[in-house]
């Protein structure tokens, strides 16, 4: 049973950040390096520390549960933590956030831009894509373009260009241009996944970080379910 599933059977109104992960690694979408402590192990503390280290510093730590959706609105999220001190430190206060079931621990992705790439499932168009600026530009800016699905390679690539701001994907500021058509290949496999499984109701990708060589991962992702007929 995939997580998916699993979600589906217990009734989980949505996936959690690391399930979303996995999920859309399995459509060939490149993710953050991350671990999952959870908090019921006998020092979750300590084992959040012994995966920081096999990750690498820096390192973000964020707490994870069912119910911690939104994890910067109860300052559920430490970065750029650069030594196993201050994930102990972090580690211990995300542990007593109410709801806590577990610590995210994942590597802490250099480069200046975020993207956002999404899903949402309309009644009378299906499932539509959505791409543009992220991070705290996305409301913002405002600056998105959406599509109904399934596009072609050769779409993914047309809406990419279609954002007012469509030059941070070249080359900037002394880091590589972006990987269009990997990027763009994040578009398709989220049409896909609109096409294929009905239950899901949104998928947020947000951030969509972009590293120095031009390659984007997503660090953050969230994927809202509805529940089948």
């Amino acid at each position: 049973m995939n997580v998916l599933e699993h979600a589906l059977q217990s009734g989980r109104p949505s996936l959690s950040e690391h399930d979303a992960k996995q999920f859309l690694s399995g459509f060939g979408i490149n993710v953050c390096r991350e671990t999952l402590v959870d908090a019921a192990v006998p020092d979750p503390v300590e084992s959040a520390v012994a995966a920081a280290v096999s990750i690498g510093f820096p390192v973000v730590v964020k707490v994870s549960g069912t119910n911690l959706l939104h994890k910067t609105e109860v300052e559920g999220v430490a970065l750029n933590l650069k030594s196993e001190a201050e994930v102990r430190d972090e580690a211990r206060r995300l542990l007593r956030i109410p709801g806590c079931e577990g610590l995210l621990v994942q590597e802490m992705v250099k480069g200046d831009r975020e993207l956002v790439c999404g899903l949402i499932r309309d009644q009378q168009l299906g499932p539509c894509l959505m791409f543009g600026l992220g991070g705290i530009f996305t409301e913002v800016l405002d600056d998105a373009v959406f599509r109904v699905a399934p596009i072609t390679a050769a779409e993914a690539t047309e809406i990419l260009a279609g954002i007012r701001s469509a030059k941070i994907l070249d080359a900037f500021r002394g880091q590589a241009p972006v990987d269009r058509q990997a990027l763009a290949g994040i578009l398709v496999a989220l049409g896909n996944i609109g096409l294929q499984h009905e239950a899901i109701q949104a998928i947020d990708i947000n951030p969509v970080k972009i590293r120095n060589d031009g390659t984007p991962v997503v660090v953050d992702a969230l994927i809202t379910l509805q529940p089948l007929a």
